[in-house]
């Protein structure tokens, strides 16, 4: 279903807004942009002084002053043309990368529960390809806006002097080409364009999905069913490619056209005041000549709107993102916290309209090994992203030290607690800097003695490079029980308070696991360690074990 979309003005307002900082060199580059422009139409209007010059129809201007003007506007035309693009393009890929950084700021703020739902793919365009496109907005569309008013301003005023009935006529060709033609062209393909930004988003995420099951596709004969998929998608883009395209080719007529047009009626009004004397021929060829040759700076605003089409689209989706309200917001204005202990109390929470904890209460003492089992679904990773506050309770509290964390600043939360998951994620980095990402100024003692408490020094010690072999995107050099080890090895170097482990050694073999068990077993003595779990022999070393499908409403 298409969705609502901002209007052209909103993201037009919104994106200059990003400008401020950067408001010397745009101006810079209108400025130089203006006088570029000039420069070029000008040098048309001095012929058309030297052809009444050699037609011994005399002028204020000498062959020797036109001579030297036009090799002045010749060099001047080219060096403006580069300063101003130079500028643009400074503020362009300036500007690009502090939306990147609002970007994955807000990404920060959005995680973990607004982006679990978000297509990887589509988040992947959004932060390359969308972001990219905005760069037309800034390297040229800003400036060749305000240059065209100043040039416009200035023609306008140039023919006044010799007709302003003429004037008046050129205004009105500037007006139909330069805002009329790309308004109209902007209202037919701005759905068109938003379209194309969503399937690519989809695309990306099609793509995305079939590489990481690429094993899968092959062990089961998928591939051409991928493909299939695949194509049906490229078509449908292309279709909608081609829609923009031919909008592209309707302004290029309707411009064509319009200058034609303009250029013909202000010929038209000039002989008709030839022929009842208030113009003289010199004044019509200077007029004529001025009016077909400053078409170029609104010429310049129609081919917009079919670059606008898309780059208004990209800029709408990053400004969803930019504009999206998280789940929960960091707390930045309440205490710190050492985390002793937890009161969870009448906890209610569920995903829509399912109900996933229920009347749940659980107290949690210092330097405690809690176990927790259940069946799938029945809340026990949710309860533990509960108490890192990545959700925001349906109703209930969560207290730690007698303070609801939702007084508690997130830094000295998240600072006193370590999170295991059972898919750890495992950066294109070395294994050292895979370790030390909960701590980013151990010395490599620190990081071995984590991985040796991980169980996964030994292997580690086996790898070209030890502990600075590069691991591979998404660690796909590893086996599964590795990344865990490597996420546990997280857990021990970042040296909380609070370890909350989910799943722990699902993937883990005995002798692993008793490792860790044991590592985790000397750490209780001054951590609070809770585990959720299948595996009874992960459990062992709880001090009592809750079963959440009978804890919902005790």
């Amino acid at each position: 279903m298409y969705k609502k979309r901002r209007s052209s003005l909103n993201i037009t307002l919104r994106l200059i807004g990003l400008v401020k900082p950067l408001t010397p060199i745009m101006i810079l580059a209108i400025i130089m942009g203006s006088l570029g422009f000039l420069c070029a139409i000008f040098i048309t209007v001095f012929g058309a002084f030297g052809i009444l010059n050699a037609l011994n129809i005399s002028t204020l201007i000498t062959y020797k002053t036109l001579v030297i003007s036009l090799l002045i506007f010749a060099f001047f035309r080219g060096v403006l043309r580069y300063t101003e693009q130079a500028a643009n393009h400074y503020i362009a890929f300036k500007l690009l990368a502090i939306i990147r950084d609002k970007v994955f700021k807000q990404l920060r703020i959005l995680a973990p529960a607004k982006l679990e739902g978000k297509d990887k793919g589509d988040l992947i365009s959004l932060i390359t390809s969308d972001i990219e496109l905005i760069e037309v907005f800034y390297a040229h569309t800003i400036s060749p806006i305000a240059i065209a008013f100043i040039v416009i301003g200035t023609m306008v005023y140039f023919i006044s002097r010799f007709s302003m009935g003429a004037a008046l006529l050129a205004l009105l060709g500037y007006i139909t080409v330069g805002i009329l033609i790309p308004t109209f062209i902007s209202i037919l393909g701005k759905k068109s364009g938003s379209l194309y930004r969503d399937k690519m988003g989809d695309l990306g995420t099609s793509v995305l999905d079939s590489l990481r099951g690429l094993r899968e596709v092959i062990q089961y004969d998928y591939g051409s069913k991928v493909i299939e998929n695949l194509e049906e998608q490229s078509i449908y883009l292309s279709n909608i490619k081609k829609k923009t395209h031919m909008y592209e080719g309707l302004t290029n007529a309707l411009t064509g056209f319009t200058i034609s047009g303009f250029s013909v009626l202000v010929l038209l009004f000039c002989l008709n005041s030839y022929s009842k004397g208030t113009l003289t021929f010199d004044a019509i060829l200077i007029i004529f000549i001025t009016a077909i040759s400053s078409f170029g700076p609104v010429t310049a605003l129609a081919n917009l709107s079919n670059n606008l089409i898309l780059t208004f689209a990209a800029a709408d989706r990053v400004l969803d993102l930019l504009d999206e309200t998280p789940v929960t917001k960091d707390i930045i204005d309440g205490k710190d916290v050492i985390l002793k202990n937890m009161d969870i109390q009448d906890l209610n929470f569920g995903y829509d309209n399912e109900i996933i904890l229920e009347d749940f209460n659980l107290k949690i003492k210092e330097n405690e090994v809690i176990g927790i089992t259940g069946k799938s679904g029945s809340g026990k990773s949710t309860l533990l992203r509960l108490m890192m506050r990545f959700w925001e309770l349906d109703s209930g509290s969560i207290n730690t030290d007698k303070r609801n964390i939702n007084q508690v600043n997130t830094s000295s939360l998240r600072k006193n607690q370590s999170f295991v998951t059972q898919d750890t994620i495992i950066f294109n980095e070395s294994v050292r800097s895979n370790i030390a990402i909960a701590k980013y100024d151990a010395k490599l003692d620190e990081i071995i003695n984590a991985a040796k408490k991980a169980s996964i020094h030994n292997f580690i010690m086996t790898l070209p490079d030890q502990y600075d072999t590069i691991l591979g995107e998404q660690g796909n050099t590893l086996s599964g029980g590795q990344r865990q080890r490597i996420g546990l090895a997280r857990a021990f170097i970042h040296d909380s308070k609070m370890l909350l482990l989910d799943e722990p050694t699902s993937n883990l073999d005995s002798l692993n696991e008793g490792a860790i068990m044991k590592a985790l077993y000397e750490s209780k003595s001054n951590k609070t360690i809770i585990i959720v779990s299948h595996k009874n022999s992960a459990l062992t070393i709880a001090d009592r074990t809750i079963n959440i499908n009978t804890t919902r409403n005790s």
